[in-house]
């Protein structure tokens, strides 16, 4: 009978066990291929390098479920910092930031008198269905084309949520209603605490337009 020595039976426990945490550890198949695979996608970026964003093209990559990440990118620097920013299409990441440029900086100093210096969101690539629902419509966000803005933060250190803020004080009530209505201009859907209590405590931006007439949908 074979004698099988003490470091023999270590070596292949710690195979063993680095094997099982590789597998509990993997991550979900995914299809990927080059990014900016349309012209549409080209020209934005290059829009956005215009504008002196600093961003990342990614990969595009498919995932079980019909959820997807195709033309986007990743925000670096476009002036405010923001927070949880993940994949992005390209077309949402312009108008992100455009909002954050011209409606978000402009208000802040008109109602509460302040420079914004965060923008906090609760991310933007999600793989799931509306409202997190187990079966029905995929969400935008399973697309990488919807980011959710849950509050501003001030250089003088207040905090503006949209959960408190939208019947907080006079100041923050004007602040968030101009950025609700400015974002209907730019994002295909916007929907916030007037539309339902899921929406109560974040703006919902996304470039989906209605189906009825390709309007947007602002509520």
């Amino acid at each position: 009978m074979a004698v099988v020595t003490a470091p023999r039976i270590l070596l292949v426990a710690s195979a063993l066990l680095l094997a099982s945490c590789s597998a509990r550890e993997a991550p979900k198949t995914t299809r990927t291929g080059a990014n900016a695979t349309t012209e549409n996608a080209r020209q934005c970026m290059a829009g956005l390098k215009e504008k002196s964003v600093r961003f990342a093209g990614l990969p595009n990559k498919s995932f079980d479920g019909g959820c997807r990440t195709i033309d986007t990118v990743k925000l670096m620097d476009f002036g405010t910092p923001a927070t949880n920013l993940g994949a992005m299409t390209c077309p949402l990441a312009a108008n992100f930031t455009d909002w954050a440029r011209y409606a978000v900086r402009p208000a802040a100093k008109q109602y509460l008198g302040a420079e914004v210096v965060r923008i906090e969101t609760m991310g933007t690539f999600n793989c799931r269905n509306i409202y997190g629902m187990r079966s029905g419509k995929l969400s935008e966000h399973a697309f990488a084309n919807a980011v959710d803005v849950s509050a501003f933060v001030l250089r003088d250190g207040r905090r503006v949520s949209v959960l408190t803020g939208w019947n907080g004080s006079s100041e923050e009530r004007a602040f968030l209603r101009r950025l609700h209505q400015s974002a209907c201009k730019r994002f295909g859907t916007v929907l916030g605490p007037d539309y339902n209590a899921a929406h109560a405590n974040h703006f919902h931006l996304d470039m989906a337009r209605s189906m009825r007439n390709g309007t947007s949908f602002c509520r």
